[in-house]
């Protein structure tokens, strides 16, 4: 029942109205005429306000020709730079886009997707229950229109979240929580030349804090980064500050505050040796999730993808999702792959026919429900 003609034309569409995180009030107003279109009443929550975004979230309500428990289906609209001025190209049954841009399947792709099976869900006229849509704002860089999200419009206890690169058929069950550690080291300038033993080097004591951490991957649900380090003027100055920006994450709270606790103590322990300072600041971005194997919520899309010939199969992930917020807000929420490779680089692309799948998977589980 997929239109693969429309689904492509409006995917097309949809990566060609810019959209990069804090700028989504142009595409925010398009797809609200969309859903408005399809019988949805349409709420745009006041996120954007808090978080510095032109817009806020998209919250869609369709009511129910059957009664049944509401169900979520969930995308952001925001896209990575470099988004503006997309152009998509298609080669060999694969959407591009000309190289100069990210293509912003991620997560376009996702929206494609649940537009089209709705557009079906009207067209012919099919008994559903009710449904709620959230596109969310300023996913990118910290989940920020998720964790601001006006819970108390949705009425869902469900959510699929459409958002991961694998193929049609993976279903996130596990994901981590982070943690980002910023860190400022302070130690004492003095001339390199004349007399550097009166300086305290910065960099000196952040590079000895690195060396004795565990780092990269930990164990199979932990991983560790020092993203970037940044400091000093002069090769003639001892430099006596540099800021340091890195993070943790894990499948497990416990082992991430763990992680996080070993890397924040190599920092005081260098600083302290060296006689320096150290401010460090650990937020939590988002906490981990897990979804049973079993659950009512992973056997609904196995089935639906049985029904449409795709192959299920549970994954675990190492990257942040507002699957992850929904579920820390009450909200049993998994994670779908839609197929969209190479996200966050020029070379990102999907297949038309994992979009058109994904559709099918989309409107199957809106039919089992």
């Amino acid at each position: 029942m997929v239109n693969r003609e429309r689904i492509v034309d409006e995917f097309k569409k949809y990566v060609q109205i810019d959209s990069p995180t804090k700028n989504e009030k142009e595409f925010s107003q398009f797809i609200t005429k969309e859903l408005e279109g399809l019988g949805f009443e349409v709420y745009i929550d006041n996120a954007g306000k808090k978080v510095g975004s032109n817009t806020g979230n998209v919250i869609a309500k369709l009511k129910g020709t059957k009664d049944r428990e509401p169900i979520l289906f969930s995308c952001h609209m925001d896209t990575v730079s470099p988004s503006v001025g997309i152009k998509p190209v298609i080669k060999n049954d694969i959407i591009y886009s000309d190289g100069t841009t990210v293509l912003g399947a991620d997560d376009k792709a996702g929206i494609a997707a649940v537009i089209e099976a709705l557009k079906i869900l009207k067209e012919k006229d099919i008994e559903h229950g009710p449904i709620e849509i959230v596109f969310s704002i300023y996913e990118e860089g910290g989940l920020f229109g998720a964790k601001n999200l006006e819970y108390s419009k949705l009425e869902s206890k469900k959510a699929f979240v459409l958002d991961s690169g694998g193929d049609p058929g993976q279903i996130i069950i596990k994901g981590p929580a982070q943690d980002k550690i910023n860190v400022k080291v302070k130690g004492r300038s003095a001339h390199a030349g004349v007399a550097p033993e009166e300086g305290i080097s910065s960099i000196n004591v952040a590079a000895n804090a690195i060396s004795r951490m565990d780092l990269l991957r930990i164990d199979e649900e932990t991983t560790a980064n020092i993203g970037t380090i940044k400091g000093g003027k002069a090769t003639n100055i001892v430099t006596p500050e540099v800021s340091i920006k890195a993070e943790a994450r894990s499948l497990s709270n416990e082992k991430l505050d763990k992680q996080t606790a070993h890397m924040v103590k190599c920092f005081e322990d260098a600083a302290k040796e060296f006689g320096a300072e150290v401010e460090i600041e650990t937020t939590r971005m988002y906490g981990a999730f897990t979804v049973d194997e079993s659950d009512e919520i992973v056997e609904i899309v196995k089935k639906a993808c049985q029904k449409v010939d795709i192959k299920p199969f549970t994954d675990s992930t190492g990257g942040g999702s507002d699957t992850n917020i929904l579920n820390g807000n009450g909200i049993k929420a998994i994670n779908l792959g839609i197929g969209e490779r190479k996200p966050h680089t020029l070379e990102e692309h999907i297949y038309i026919k994992d979009l058109v799948n994904i559709s099918k998977l989309v409107l199957e589980i809106i039919k089992s429900v």
